[in-house]
């Protein structure tokens, strides 16, 4: 007998590479139908997977760290319903850096990138998604406090770290709302940001992580998870 569910729709902000692309193919793959952001010249690789994607990926164009930008996003995609709002942009600094020596600037950038704008457009988007659906945003194992014994990568940490407290906030305010909310860490895997000594392949982690969140779904409060769905420390 032919499975007579609805279609579900995913809303992916920042997919133009690395996990955020991989998760556009790894959703198409599972039957879903995507709505992908990058920013304005970054486009290029979805558009060319939307040529072969019968319809079922729809590209988008914002830069999350410009309000304005979000703004006329959402009044493009204010009629539209989501299942699952996901924003994965982030950047790191210099792995080297340390709070004694990271300009000014570039710890600015950072968290504005990682922590400010993902929560800004999850404020701003929420109101697309469905009571049965998910919001959820890249986090990363090095957000966790608990965890952090060695004291490397200072500055990314931080910005995640600054992320779960901020969607912890939101999920504070939130006390009622039957959504799913997801703080997802990927583990270390082989891409451009996690550069070629990584531990995993993007083929280890996005299925599994994927795997993860589609566990969750109607399961509300807020849940910090790494891609196997281990529960990750505070």
């Amino acid at each position: 007998m032919q499975d007579a569910s609805p279609q579900k729709t995913v809303l992916l902000i920042g997919a133009s590479r690395g996990l955020g692309f991989a998760l556009v193919e790894e959703y198409l793959k599972r039957g879903w139908r995507v709505i992908a952001t990058a920013r304005l010249h970054s486009t290029q690789k979805l558009h060319q997977l939307s040529e072969h994607a019968q319809g079922a990926l729809e590209v988008e164009t914002v830069d999350i760290t410009i309000p304005d930008q979000v703004s006329v996003l959402h009044e493009r995609l204010k009629a539209r319903r989501i299942d699952l709002l996901f924003v994965n942009a982030g950047v790191k600094n210099n792995d080297g850096e340390t709070i004694a020596d990271v300009s000014t600037e570039e710890f600015v950038r950072v968290m504005v990138t990682n922590a400010l704008s993902p929560m800004r457009l999850v404020e701003a988007f929420q109101d697309l998604v469905l009571p049965t659906g998910t919001m959820g945003v890249m986090s990363s194992g090095q957000g966790s406090l608990t965890n952090n014994t060695n004291g490397n990568y200072e500055i990314y940490r931080s910005s995640k770290a600054a992320l779960n407290m901020l969607m912890r906030s939101f999920a504070a305010r939130h006390q009622n709302d039957p959504r799913t909310l997801l703080l997802m860490a990927p583990g270390w895997v082989r891409t451009d940001m996690g550069g070629p000594d990584a531990r995993l392949s993007i083929e280890e982690s996005i299925p599994n992580l994927l795997g993860t969140m589609e566990a969750y779904e109607g399961r509300p409060g807020l849940h910090y998870l790494d891609y196997l769905g281990r529960v990750i420390p505070w």
